[in-house]
């Protein structure tokens, strides 16, 4: 009996010392799902237990189109994306967007070390693929306010936005610098002054959160559940290009490249930057997507950015000509030179097949890839994704609220540059009065919400109209600021018999260029859409008139100035056309000012402030108050550097490059 008894106390004791190996094992095993541990350390260990099929998976971003829980699991997708327009339904809610997503991720989820996916989308001015959101104004307006702590309260209410459909991840914001208007993303940059460009990055401390001052520099840093992972995009020189064509090439030594457009790419690592995008241009003839001096070597290794760098859409697909189609060499050219993440987004069979079968044959080194994915999860751990991989409902009511519709309002009346304001400086025509007997509104652009929003905006190439997201026309807010007793009469294009037979005490002509985006946007003759000269011509010459000018970019208006009484640049407001009457009607005052250059005629271009041959209409950094007729500040004491020439630039990135390096000592 008591032999018996021993072997059973014998047995319970090494059944106990078992467990207790298994338990320490587990343990062992889930240290990359410790958030206790360093996220170096979470990083190190998930990485030593993958395969290269697992890794190669976490490299690979598709379109929502393609996706499916079988595809994440099966291929162990990284990312997913929504490109312009990619939508779970038409006009979907943010509950759509939020169980859309979470649908994904379970499929990520269910892989064997359960890594998941990060979904990401081009909220660029708002989240502006969603119905219903706020949408902002674009870039171009936003450096026309000068005002970097607005941007960061664009940026936490687009995080909140975009957090709410359970989205992590924006492709914003684009810190090009557009130097010749002549090109189809030129709204999409701040300014063609780097100085300016680099003081509107403070809108990544608003989406992803302030730094806080122990974090190591390069290191990407995200606040929290409310914030989202950031892109500065498009490295680098994009806005540079030939004659501004899109996806081309730019001609400029390392010294101009490093003065003009790289400034800001500085100023967004150490803001803790997560991600960086790779422009489609090239430098000098070589295609950034297959550029290593630039990406390893200057962007991972002399700044020292530590986030994942992703290709742009098809960005590798584009590093061969079109007619030397190799698409083996491209994935090769591509990971070689650092790209991490590839954008593919829809042939992702033939990208994993051709980038294992690189790697195998040792053509492409088992570090790079180890590099990239390690990159891609230092992000997805920063994220604290491993911690809440599922979206819930908490803040679908953050959507178009009206909170973040204020900020959009007080970006577009800041953003508003009065360009002429009266015949002569003894008859201004602003502020125009509440209440009068008659007005009347003209142009193609009033009550146009999709015109007044421009590209990027619910459809890839924007929209026309009104239907297709809510918002406030330039019309209606007319209609809803001045006196009851005023009668707002609107005529797209009026002839001259209706304009002679109304007595209007003035008129308000809102005209300019259809929405575009990319290439589509690309112009030789910058010229406002018909009829706008025509309507400018026959109301101004009959009325006194203020003519608004929604563009991405400055147009001809030469021609016209003699007939305009007041002139306002309105650039692409966004769906809060009420900030442009609470400036028109004089409730604020003008304070906007060019963040551009603004040409007389194009063949003046490329024309940038500095340059000897500057003879523009507008200089950059015009602009007047209503009760002036004079420059509210000029292009020389707007605290904004001129770019030519690009020594005092350079010298003051490289000093700041040393500091950032510890290399010099203050």
């Amino acid at each position: 009996m008591v032999v018996r008894i021993g072997v059973v106390w014998i047995g319970m004791l090494m059944l106990l010392w078992w467990i207790s190996i298994v338990t320490m094992g587990k343990e062992d095993d889930m240290v990359y799902q410790d958030p206790n541990q360093p996220v170096a350390v979470r990083v190190k260990d998930l990485l030593s237990r993958m395969t290269l099929d697992e890794k190669i998976g976490q490299m690979v971003q598709i379109d929502r189109s393609v996706a499916s829980p079988d595809v994440m699991k099966n291929y162990f997708i990284g990312s997913i994306l929504s490109g312009g327009g990619s939508v779970p339904r038409e006009q979907a809610s943010a509950a759509d967007w939020v169980n859309m997503v979470n649908e994904f991720q379970n499929g990520s989820l269910s892989t064997r070390l359960g890594i998941p996916m990060i979904y990401g989308i081009d909220a660029v001015h708002g989240h502006n693929n969603v119905y219903n959101a706020t949408i902002f104004p674009h870039n171009v307006g936003l450096g026309a306010t000068r005002d970097p702590e607005l941007l960061r309260r664009i940026g936490e209410a687009t995080a909140l936005e975009v957090r709410a459909t359970g989205i992590p991840y924006t492709f914003a914001p684009c810190i090009a610098v557009c130097r010749d208007p002549r090109w189809g993303r030129c709204y999409e940059s701040y300014s063609e002054d780097p100085k300016l460009v680099q003081n509107m990055t403070d809108i990544i401390i608003g989406l992803q959160g302030e730094i806080p001052k122990e974090s190591r520099k390069g290191v990407p840093y995200i606040a929290g559940k409310n914030k989202v992972a950031a892109c500065a995009k498009h490295f680098v020189g994009d806005g540079g290009t030939t004659r501004g064509r899109n996806e081309n090439n730019t001609i400029i030594d390392r010294h101009g490249l490093l003065g003009i457009h790289m400034p800001a790419y500085y100023d967004s690592i150490i803001k803790g930057v997560a991600t960086v995008m790779v422009s489609y241009s090239s430098w000098n003839g070589e295609k950034m997507h297959a550029n290593r001096e630039m990406v390893t070597g200057f962007l991972k290794g002399t700044l020292k950015f530590k986030g994942f760098v992703i290709s742009d859409w098809q960005g590798i697909d584009r590093i061969n000509p079109p007619l030397q189609p190799n698409y083996t060499y491209s994935v090769q050219a591509g990971v070689l030179a650092g790209i991490d993440m590839v954008m593919i987004p829809f042939n992702y069979t033939e990208f994993i097949s051709d980038l294992k079968y690189l790697v195998k044959h040792k053509v492409i080194p088992m570090n790079r890839i180890d590099d990239a994915v390690s990159r891609i999860l230092l992000v997805k751990f920063t994220l604290r994704l491993f911690e809440n991989p599922l979206a819930d409902l908490s803040l679908v009511n953050e959507v178009g609220k009206q909170e973040h519709r204020d900020i959009a309002r007080e970006a577009v009346r800041k953003s508003l540059v009065l360009l002429k304001n009266g015949k002569s400086e003894n008859d201004p025509l602003l502020p125009l009065p509440k209440k009068v007997a008659k007005l009347l509104v003209a142009g193609s652009h009033a009550d146009n919400l999709g015109y007044q929003c421009g590209g990027w905006t619910i459809a890839w190439q924007g929209f026309s109209g009104n239907n297709e997201t809510s918002g406030t026309t330039i019309l209606g807010a007319i209609k809803s600021t001045v006196d009851k007793d005023t009668d707002v009469v609107y005529v797209e294009d009026p002839d001259d018999e209706f304009l002679g037979s109304n007595n209007f005490n003035y008129a308000i002509v809102v005209v300019g260029e259809p929405p575009y985006t990319e290439t589509a946007g690309d112009s030789d003759t910058l010229t406002m859409a018909d009829p706008g000269p025509t309507v400018i011509s026959n109301v101004c010459g009959k009325i006194k008139c203020i003519v608004i000018i929604i563009s991405g970019r400055p147009i001809v208006i030469e021609p016209y100035m003699s007939s305009i009484d007041a002139l306002v640049a309105a650039w692409l407001p966004g769906t809060e056309g009420q900030g442009i009457t609470d400036v028109l009607f004089g409730d604020y005052q003008f304070t906007g000012n060019l963040p551009r250059t603004w040409f007389k005629t194009v063949d003046q271009l490329p024309m940038n402030i500095g340059d000897s041959h500057y003879d523009p209409l507008f200089p950059f950094g015009f602009g007047l108050t209503a009760n002036s007729a004079v420059a509210a500040r000029s292009a020389m004491s707007d605290g904004v550097a001129t770019t030519r020439p690009y020594i005092s630039m350079i010298v003051i990135f490289v000093v700041m490059l040393m500091i950032y390096q510890g290399k010099l000592l203050i």
